[in-house]
């Protein structure tokens, strides 16, 4: 605990004040002796004087001047408030009557000394008086030390008498928190409890009166502001003990816990969110594995020569595959934003190229549906700056949810116009299900899930519109859902910047070329797509050879010197990127292409396979396309 510095008798000033000289020239040497400074002073005036002036630390004062007596100058010196707190030390060699000394102590003297005075005598009152001085000193600055700590910290500090429940004090916080005068309270002490909110104050009340008896006191309670805003409170009181243990007093903290509460409110929002977006997830990765599965089954009983029935087992296959791709990528679009990582690859982009695209996605739905999809675009080029891919995406997810959200033989329509702002508007409408009023300000939101079509279960992760908000913004437009309610349709607007300068006309690409036969290593722990990938590329004309580990892919490599490896990157022991080091390593496979194909996407991921040496790198589950575009460049 830190403490004051100690003062030592030579900083301390004694105004000595005598008419007697020899009695004051005897004083004056013994408080020297004792080493205080000592001033002195003849009669009343001077003594007034240089109490004002010198503001001195005790006045040894004789009662019996000749202008003003001691008792008069002992008053106004107590009555200044420059010198209320110096110390008055009375003395009198002839007024020493029992009456003498009251009327000295009640005039405001300290102490009253009768002479003659001994040495000793007067310099043990003195310090007695200095003493007492010092500790009143030590606990003035000790109260106003808490006062400035207690007025400058957001919490509110009370302390109450214990039996009488008069409140002591109370810090400025008070006012801010509570939204009252803290005046009030030393009129209506219980004026504190009235701000509480009506449902919390009889339990506040009923605890606040169980703490006089030593009952423990912890309370949450709300406070009604006179604004009407609601603040949450943390309410402590505890007794207060005296040097014998004794509880004397009740001090009592209150703190403001309004954004801890708005804190757990949203942590508990979060959570379940995160519940139903799980059980939403699994339940949507379920859906297309069972048809995968059935397919696969149907595909094993049925024999051969029914060549339809393998037909359209494949095309489910290929469909919900495509599904369950799609959930992935929407997955991990949302970890790109949530990074702030999701990037644009901007280009002059033509609009109907990103429409067809867009409607081409969503066109099993919408067939699978019954749905009837009208389009109203202009026949003239509409040219955009923007990211191909990811403008086809804003549009399919609005057409899938069109198509989703309306109930089956259903009207989905997709219009263009152009503004005279040099923007273009793309909206989708539907006579679906429509939207509440309450889900409409909260439909692009992350996880927002409206109501379901009648004739389908809820699905759709509720991350596809938050998708389109993000793109459309990032391409500097802007997007806007309107429905007149339930069953009233839904209406979304996309509006993008044109192209400022329609680009020139450019030669139409001349014909891919096929694919050149290869000799190709695949390495994969997971056998059945190893197995099914190999044979596609067998199919596709490429010599192929199979491992699961990295052993084994060395063996094969050095066996058969492969134009190019497709390596999974998760691998046993050993995984992809050690395996493309090694082979690296070895001048036999310095230029050989290696190509990651892994469930790993991030731009992180890619660029760790660029540091182990891969030439590619491709996204489970890679498609036929791509494939070819990467073996085409071998």
């Amino acid at each position: 605990m830190m403490k004051d510095k100690p003062v030592s008798n030579s900083d301390i000033l004694i105004l000595n004040v005598d008419d007697n000289d020899g009695a004051r020239y005897v004083k004056t040497r013994i408080l020297q002796g004792a080493g205080f400074q000592v001033a002195e002073a003849a009669n009343g005036t001077d003594a007034l004087l240089l109490a004002r002036r010198l503001v001195p630390a005790l006045v040894l004062l004789d009662v019996k001047l000749p202008d003003i007596n001691g008792i008069e100058v002992c008053r106004q010196i107590k009555a200044d408030l420059t010198t209320s707190s110096v110390l008055v030390l009375q003395t009198s060699a002839a007024l020493t009557g029992r009456d003498d000394k009251i009327r000295g102590l009640e005039g405001g003297a300290d102490n009253y000394l009768a002479a003659p005075i001994e040495a000793d005598e007067l310099i043990a009152n003195v310090n007695a008086l200095l003493r007492l001085q010092r500790t009143q000193a030590d606990l003035r600055n000790s109260e106003e030390r808490f006062r400035q700590l207690t007025d400058n910290i957001e919490d509110v500090f009370w302390m109450f008498g214990l039996y009488s429940n008069e409140l002591l004090y109370v810090s400025k916080a008070y006012e801010t928190m509570w939204g009252r005068a803290a005046e009030q309270l030393q009129q209506r002490p219980d004026d504190w409890i009235e701000a509480i909110h009506a449902d919390d104050r009889a339990g506040v009340d009923a605890h606040w009166q169980a703490v006089q008896n030593g009952g423990h006191y912890e309370q949450e309670y709300r406070l009604c502001q006179p604004d009407g805003v609601l603040r949450w409170v943390r309410d402590r009181a505890f007794l207060v003990r005296n040097a014998s243990d004794a509880p004397y007093r009740i001090a009592r903290i209150t703190s403001d816990i309004t954004h801890r509460k708005e804190m757990e409110s949203l942590l508990h929002s979060a959570d379940e969110n995160k519940n139903d977006f799980l059980a939403t997830l699994a339940h949507e990765l379920r859906n297309p594995l069972s048809p995968i599965r059935n397919a696969v089954t149907l595909m094993g009983e049925a024999d051969a020569g029914q060549t339809e029935v393998h037909r359209k087992a494949r095309e489910i296959i290929v469909r919900q595959v495509g599904h369950l791709s799609r959930l992935v990528d929407d997955l991990l679009d949302v970890a790109r934003i949530s990074e702030g990582k999701l990037t644009l690859r901007l280009q002059e982009v033509e609009l109907h190229a990103v429409l067809e695209a867009a409607v081409e996605s969503v066109r099993p739905l919408i067939e699978a549906r019954g749905h009837r999809l009208l389009l109203d675009v202009p026949a003239q080029a509409i040219w955009l700056n923007g990211d191909p891919v990811r403008l086809s995406q804003a549009v399919g997810n609005l057409l899938h949810n069109a198509a989703k959200f309306t109930n089956s033989g259903g009207e989905l329509r997709l219009e263009v116009r152009l503004t005279a702002q040099q923007t273009v508007c793309i909206a989708v409408r539907d006579n679906g299900i429509g939207i509440t009023g309450y889900n409409l300000p909260r439909i692009f939101n992350m996880f927002a899930q409206g109501a379901s079509a009648h004739d389908r279960a809820h699905d759709g992760l509720g991350i596809g519109l938050s998708l389109v908000s993000t793109l459309v913004r990032m391409h500097g437009g802007s997007v806007a859902a309107d429905s007149a309610g339930i069953n009233q349709g839904s209406s979304f607007v996309m509006e993008l910047p044109l192209l400022a300068t329609a680009p020139a006309a450019v030669a139409a690409p001349a014909a891919t070329p096929p694919v050149a036969a290869r000799r190709l290593l695949l390495v994969d722990d997971n056998v059945d797509s190893a197995e099914v990938m190999g044979e596609l590329l067998k199919v596709m004309g490429h010599e192929v050879y199979v491992a699961h580990d990295a052993g084994r892919a060395m063996e094969l490599a050095r066996a058969h010197q492969p134009d190019a490896i497709i390596l999974d990157i998760g691998l046993p022991n050993i995984d992809g990127h050690s395996l493309a080091r090694m082979l690296r390593a070895e001048a036999a496979f310095a230029t050989t292409r290696l190509i990651a194909h892994t469930g790993f996407g991030s731009a992180r991921d890619r660029e760790n396979t660029t540091e182990a040496g891969f030439d590619f790198h491709l996204v489970k589950p890679a498609s036929l396309d791509d494939l070819e575009r990467v073996l085409r460049t071998i």
